[in-house]
C-alpha cells in the first residue's frame, strides 16, 4: 500500500478559504469563521514573523493598518475588528462596514484604511496569519477628539483697578484632556484646572484670580489650549476693562522760558486722564483765595499782571466715579528785572573778557618786537666796541 501523505495546516487552510470563496455568501461568513477557530486550536510557535504597529488618528480621519509578514510563505493573512469581526480574508471584505477599503494585498502584507474613524473604532484589531501553528498580532487604535468649544468668561465686564476678578475657561469633550494655559498680553499666569470626565470625553475648566491695575485697560487675557489633536495654537481671548482715577499733570503754557516776574502774565492748562474720563476738573489756591483778576477757563487758569500777592500754591483737582487726585504748581512772582540784570552781568562779563584778550595779545606782539630790536643791535655793538691791533 502506498503510504498517505496528510496536508499541513497551511495547506489546509488555504483549501479551506478556498472553499469559502466559492460559497454561497449566507454561507461563506461561517465558513470563515469556523475555519479560524479549529486553527486557533493549533499550539502557537517561538518564531512569530507576523508584526504591525499602533495607530493614533484624529476623529474623521484616515486610519491605516498594516499586516506585515516578514518571511512570507504564502499562507493567508486576515484582519479582525475588537469584536473578532472579520474585516478582510485575503482580498475579500466579509465585513459590511464600506468605511474599510483595501490599500495593498500581498503574500507579505494586507493593509488596510478606515475612514471618518469615530471614537467607536478605538480598540485592538487582530492581524491572524494562517501558518503552522498560526500566528496573531494586535495593533490599537487610538482616536484623538480636539475639544468641540471653547469659551472664556470674566466675572465682570468692567473692573476698578486694585480689584481682584475671577476668570474661567472651558474646553469641552476633547479625549484625551486638554491644557490650559493663560497670558495676560505676553506674560504667562497661572490657573487652576478641574477636569470631568464623561464616556471616556473630557471638559477641562480653568479657573484665574486676577488682580487688575490701570495698566491693564485693554489688554487682553488670553486662553490657550494645547491638545494633540491640535495643531499650532487653539486659544480665546477677552480685553480687560478697567476703570481708574484720573492722573492729573499741570502744563505751564506761558510764559514759555518758565521766569514768573512781575507785571507779567501767566496760563496753566490742568491735564486729567482717567477712565471714565473726568467730566470736571477745577482750580483752587491752597491755603489762600483765588486772586480776583485770576480767569478760570475750564482747565486752564490765567493770572494777568503778575505781583509778589500772587505768590502761593495752585491747585488742580479733577475726580471722576472711581476717584479723585490732583497735581499742585508753585508760583513764586520774581522783580521785574530779575532776568534783565543776569543778562546785564552776562554782557560786562563778555566785554571784560574780550578787553583782557586783546591787552594780552597787543603785549605779546610788543615783546616779539622787542626781542627782534635787541637781538639786532647786540650785533653792531660787538663790531663797533673791537679792539684794533697794530
Amino acid at each position: 500500500m502506498a503510504s498517505a501523505v496528510l496536508p499541513s495546516g497551511s495547506q489546509c487552510a488555504a483549501a479551506a478559504a478556498v472553499a469559502a470563496a466559492a460559497a454561497p455568501p449566507g454561507l461563506r461568513l461561517r465558513l470563515l469563521l469556523l475555519l479560524f477557530s479549529a486553527a486557533a486550536l493549533i499550539p502557537t510557535g517561538d518564531g512569530q514573523n507576523l508584526f504591525t504597529k499602533d495607530v493614533t488618528v484624529i476623529e474623521g480621519e484616515v486610519a491605516t493598518i498594516s499586516c506585515q509578514v516578514n518571511k512570507s510563505d504564502d499562507s493567508v493573512i486576515q484582519l479582525l475588528n475588537p469584536n473578532r469581526q472579520t474585516i478582510y480574508f485575503r482580498d475579500f471584505r466579509p465585513l459590511k462596514d464600506s468605511r474599510f477599503q483595501l490599500l495593498n494585498f500581498s503574500s507579505s502584507e494586507l493593509k488596510v484604511s478606515l475612514t471618518n474613524v469615530s471614537i467607536s473604532d478605538e480598540g485592538r484589531y487582530f492581524c491572524q496569519l494562517y501558518t503552522d501553528p498560526p500566528q496573531e498580532s494586535y495593533t490599537t487604535i487610538t482616536v484623538l477628539v480636539p475639544p468641540r468649544n471653547l469659551m472664556i468668561d470674566i466675572q465682570k465686564d468692567t473692573a476698578v483697578e486694585g480689584e481682584e476678578i475671577e476668570v474661567n475657561c472651558t474646553a469641552m469633550a476633547s479625549k484625551p484632556a486638554t491644557t490650559i494655559r493663560w497670558f495676560k498680553g505676553n506674560t504667562e499666569l497661572k490657573g487652576k484646572s478641574e477636569v470631568e470626565e464623561w464616556s471616556d470625553m473630557y471638559t477641562v475648566t480653568s479657573q484665574l484670580m486676577l488682580k487688575v491695575h490701570k495698566e491693564d485697560d485693554g489688554v487682553p487675557v488670553i486662553c490657550q489650549v494645547e491638545h494633540p489633536a491640535v495643531t499650532g495654537n487653539l486659544q480665546t481671548q477677552r480685553y480687560l476693562e478697567v476703570q481708574y482715577k484720573p492722573q492729573v499733570h499741570i502744563q505751564m503754557t506761558y510764559p514759555l522760558q518758565g521766569l514768573t516776574r512781575e507785571g507779567d502774565a501767566l496760563e496753566l492748562t490742568c491735564e486729567a486722564i482717567g477712565k471714565p474720563q473726568p467730566v470736571m476738573v477745577t482750580w483752587v489756591r491752597v491755603d489762600d483765595e483765588m486772586p480776583q483778576h485770576a480767569v478760570l477757563s475750564g482747565p486752564n487758569l490765567f493770572i494777568n499782571n503778575l505781583n509778589k500777592t500772587d505768590n502761593g500754591t495752585y491747585r488742580c483737582e479733577a475726580s471722576n466715579i472711581v476717584g479723585k487726585a490732583h497735581s499742585d504748581y508753585m508760583l513764586y512772582v520774581y522783580d521785574s528785572r530779575a532776568g534783565e540784570e543776569g543778562s546785564i552781568r552776562a554782557v560786562d562779563h563778555a566785554v571784560i573778557g574780550g578787553v583782557v584778550a586783546v591787552v594780552v595779545f597787543a603785549m605779546l606782539c610788543l615783546l616779539i618786537i622787542l626781542g627782534r630790536y635787541f637781538a639786532r643791535h647786540k650785533g653792531l655793538f660787538s663790531l663797533t666796541s673791537s679792539p684794533r691791533i697794530k
